[in-house]
């Protein structure tokens, strides 16, 4: 008996991104719209100057955090409208890889935008 070779699949790792993309929109986000839009603009926290900003931005591990905040969303998004906007709610079922392609691709290009601008940055 023939052993089949075994085909590599990518849709283990979409979950994985939408499932850590759902984590990241509810629990990160949240807290970043928060602090930044309405307990410093009240005054409850101290406002901070753009050098000290800029400077906090120079660790690699801020990089990273920022990096994940704004990528791995995006890949949320991406499967939130291919899934359900697309595919269930207006059936278009002829177009599925050219959707697949059009809303990963997105979450891709955004992601390489992400990343470009924040290890470019200092």
């Amino acid at each position: 008996m023939d052993a089949q070779p075994t085909k590599l699949r990518i849709e283990p790792l979409l979950w994985l991104l939408f499932s850590a993309g759902g984590v990241v929109a509810a629990f990160l986000i949240p807290i970043h719209l928060f602090v930044l839009g309405i307990a410093t603009p009240l005054g409850w926290t101290k406002t901070t100057e753009y050098a000290s900003v800029t400077a906090f931005l120079a660790f690699p591990v801020v990089r990273l955090y920022l990096f994940v905040l704004c990528s791995v969303p995006l890949f949320h998004a991406a499967a939130i409208a291919f899934a359900t906007t697309l595919y269930d709610g207006l059936q278009i079922n002829n177009l599925n890889e050219v959707i697949a392609v059009a809303c990963y691709g997105g979450a891709v290009i955004g992601t390489l935008i992400a990343g470009y601008f924040l290890w470019n940055f200092v």
